[in-house]
Formats: structure tokens, sequence, C-alpha cells
């Protein structure tokens, strides 16, 4: 908890120092945002392992395919990351480039999705075959 209140505290001193340089220099003002959310998105990290590992403890107990898991968690791991960057480029004034980021992150989701598509349709040619 401590770090979480220490990483919001830093995020609100970044906003007040990058409305003052944006006044200034809007370059400086990016690159400052850029860098506090990388510190931000690090101190994440943190909180993400203990879930991840959690994940993993239910996957051995409920006998999970770890392919299947793998994809789940890129997936997130995909959103979050994209999130961060399309909100970056709208503080940059490129709303344009952010956007473009969500189709991709949408993309490659679905491209990591792929697997678990065939899984489902082979389950339910299965399940049919079988009526």
């Amino acid at each position: 908890m401590e770090t979480f209140v220490k990483a919001a505290a830093a995020v609100l001193i970044a906003v007040v120092l990058v409305t003052v340089l944006s006044k200034n220099s809007k370059d400086m003002a990016t690159v400052l945002g850029i860098c506090v959310c990388t510190i931000v998105l690090l101190a994440a990290v943190s909180f993400l392992r203990p879930v991840v590992q959690f994940v993993q403890r239910l996957q051995e107990l409920g006998g999970l395919d770890n392919t299947m898991v793998t994809i789940l968690l890129k997936a997130v791991g995909v959103g979050l990351i994209s999130e961060v960057a399309v909100l970056i480029c709208s503080d940059s004034g490129n709303q344009g480039m952010g956007k473009a980021l969500e189709y991709l992150a949408g993309g490659v989701i679905l491209y990591l999705s792929i697997p678990l598509f065939t899984e489902l349709l082979e389950l339910m040619q299965t399940i049919l075959g079988e009526i």
C-alpha cells in the first residue's frame, strides 16, 4: 500500500510540473509525463506479480493448459500497456495515433486468442458430434 501512496503522490506532483512546463516547453512536459507513466507502470508490475503467481497456482490446481493461461495473461498485458500508451498519446495531442494504437491492441488480442477460439471450436464439434 505504501508503494501506491508514493506513486500517487509522485503522479500528483508530476501533474503540477507538467502543467507548469506545458506553458513554456510542451516537449519537456511530454517527456516528463512519459517518464512518470513508465515509473508508475514499473510500480504496477510489483502488484501484478502476486496476481500472476495466483493464476499459475489456479492453473496447477485446475489442471488448465499452460498455453491458455499464458494467452490470458498476455492479452491482459497488451490491454494495460495499450491503455497507458493511448493516454500518453491523448495527452500529447495525438488522439489519432492513440486510436490507431487501440485498434492495433484489439487486433493483437484477437490474434493471441486464435488458439482459444480453435479449442472452443473443437469442443463444440465434439459436443455436436455426440448429439
